[in-house]
Order: C-alpha cells, then structure tokens, then sequence
C-alpha cells in the first residue's frame, strides 16, 4: 500500500477535513461546494502528509569519512565510543523508574553526539593527510632563495620571482588553514569525548543516590543540569561540525 493511500486513512486527515466541510457551512458556502471542500482539504492533508514523510526518509546524515588506525583523531573517538558503551549499559535497567528513566531517555542524544565525533574525526584524518603533502622545509627555502635571486634581479625577471614568491606565500596559508581547523577539530574530539565519560560519570552518581533514598531535590537538579551539559555538548559539536565542513569542503 503507498504511503499516500496509508495517509488518506488517517484519522487526523479525515478529522481535518469534516472540520472544514463544517466550516464551510457555517460561513455560508452553498451546499454543493461544502463536501467539495472537507474533501479537497482531506486530499491536501494526506498529500502534503505523505511527501513531508517521503522527504524525512530521503534525509540522511553525512558519511562520516573514514578514520586513519593509530591516529590521534582515533583514540579520542575510541573513547567517546567506550562511553557511550558503558551509558548504554547503564541505562539499560533504568526504563520505567521514576527519576533514571529520564537518564535513559537521553540515550539518542549521546548516540547522536558520538556519530558526530565520528566525523570529526574523519574530517581531522582528512586534514592531517592533507597537510602531509606540504613541505614545509622545502617551501621556507624555496622562498628564501628566490628573495635573495629578488634582490639582484633585473626589473623584467623581479615580476616574474615576485609572482613565484607569492605562489609560495599562497601554499603556506593554505597549510596554516588546514593546521588550524585540525587543531580545532582535535580539541573538540578531546572535549566531546571527555564530556561523554564525564556523563557516565554523574549518571552512576544519579543512580546512587537514587538506589539510597537520597536523590529528593538535587537529584532532579543535578538529572536536569546533566540533560542541559549533553544538550551543550551535541549542539557545539554540531556547530564545528559546520564550520569544519566550510573549511574543508564536503
């Protein structure tokens, strides 16, 4: 059966559209044109119903780009995959207590913020196997030796060392964007994976101290600062995620 016909039975499109046919009579349309319209709405309903979902299903996060074995990006990433592990683990016998269930509850926002570590951590393989093209020695003496060749140079020859110079200048910046947006990606690998052991950490906490009657107040307070930190952590990943993607291109 096609997602369409699937929306034409549903009770809220159906609802939609007799409350439009009543509608329709209350305002005076003549009575031909009323059915007319509880139906049309019934067919935009189910219509625009069926395409949102089809667009929600051809929706999907970006492959994360594969991550070089023994790298730095690697171990930050085995790290956060470790917490996560063990949260689940955690809240595996939580579901259905008062108070914990809403630690359990937050297992899709910390597998959402491991998928993003994930790539970012493709992203800082990605630069780091850029970077390794640059010579940076090569490049500094190739530079030096064209500002000394500048120097004695006749007018008609120092526009054309003048444009090398700068092709040189051009590679170096390059490197030093590409440096800089490692280096951001790898202390946001270091701090998410950190804050996800940090969650485990205030769960087993929460647990406790619900398990000895001791939770009241700060227990609730302590669960809603945990959900604020989680909420704080997956939203900045997702931001350098972002700015990570500028930099570097898809």
């Amino acid at each position: 059966m096609s997602r369409f016909t699937d929306e034409l039975r549903d009770p809220w499109a159906l609802l939609l559209g007799a409350t439009a046919a009543g509608a329709a009579w209350a305002v005076g349309v003549p009575p031909p044109a009323v059915p007319v319209t509880g139906v049309a709405v019934w067919l935009i309903k189910a219509f625009a119903s069926a395409w949102q979902s089809a667009g929600d299903e051809g929706r999907t996060e970006p492959q994360a780009p594969p991550v070089a074995k023994g790298s730095v990006e690697e171990a930050w990433l085995r790290r956060a995959e470790r917490a996560a592990a063990s949260f689940a683990d955690l809240t595996a016998s939580m579901r259905g207590q008062i108070l914990l269930d809403r630690i359990a509850a937050m297992r899709p926002q910390v597998d959402d913020t491991v998928g993003t570590l994930r790539r970012l951590a493709g992203h800082a393989t990605v630069t780091g196997a850029a970077l390794a093209r640059f010579d940076l020695r090569f490049l500094e003496q190739e530079r030096m030796r064209l500002m000394h060749a500048r120097q004695t140079a006749r007018p008609e020859v120092a526009g054309e060392l003048d444009r090398s110079i700068a092709a040189l200048d051009a590679q170096r910046e390059v490197y030093d964007r590409l440096s800089g947006t490692r280096e951001r990606v790898l202390a946001r690998l270091q701090s998410g994976a950190i804050s996800l052991e940090g969650l485990v950490a205030r769960a087993v906490e929460i647990s406790t101290m619900t398990a000895t009657s001791a939770a009241d107040g700060h227990g609730a307070r302590a669960l809603d600062e945990l959900t604020s930190e989680l909420e704080l952590t997956r939203q900045s990943l997702r931001e350098v995620e972002e700015a990570t993607r500028h930099d570097i291109g898809p």
